[in-house]
């Protein structure tokens, strides 16, 4: 079962990285070029840009040209889809352990069980 678009391993390597997560949440206001961006870490602006690219390959964010600046911006979209996909991954981990708190029980109850009638012999 395949959970996942294609290609989607990008965004999540992406997202993998701190000052990448901290870029996306400062380009969802899209107020920042490149060159502000930079100056809110303690990293050269080359580092920025590195990392700024490795967003935009895994289409997480996107560089809109306004006159010299360029304006990085948070794709929506590629969030949301990252979101909705950690949801069902969560889903599927609440399902398996409420599976293994059943089993649990079960097994909790044919011990009992076993353990009530060998002391009434």
């Amino acid at each position: 079962m395949q959970i996942a678009p294609p290609g989607f391993d990008r965004v999540f390597s992406a997202l993998a990285d701190h000052t990448r997560r901290d870029i996306v949440r400062r380009a969802i206001s899209a107020e920042e070029g490149v060159l502000e961006l930079a100056s809110h870490y303690p990293i050269s602006f080359a580092a920025v840009q590195k990392h700024v690219a490795v967003l935009e390959r895994a289409g997480v964010i996107t560089k809109q040209r306004i006159g010299r600046r360029r304006i990085v911006r948070t794709n929506r979209e590629a969030v949301l889809v990252a979101r909705r996909l950690l949801d069902q991954y969560e889903g599927l981990w609440r399902a398996r352990i409420d599976r293994m708190n059943e089993l649990i029980a079960e097994t909790a109850g044919a011990i009992d069980t076993a353990e009530t009638k060998e002391s009434k012999r």
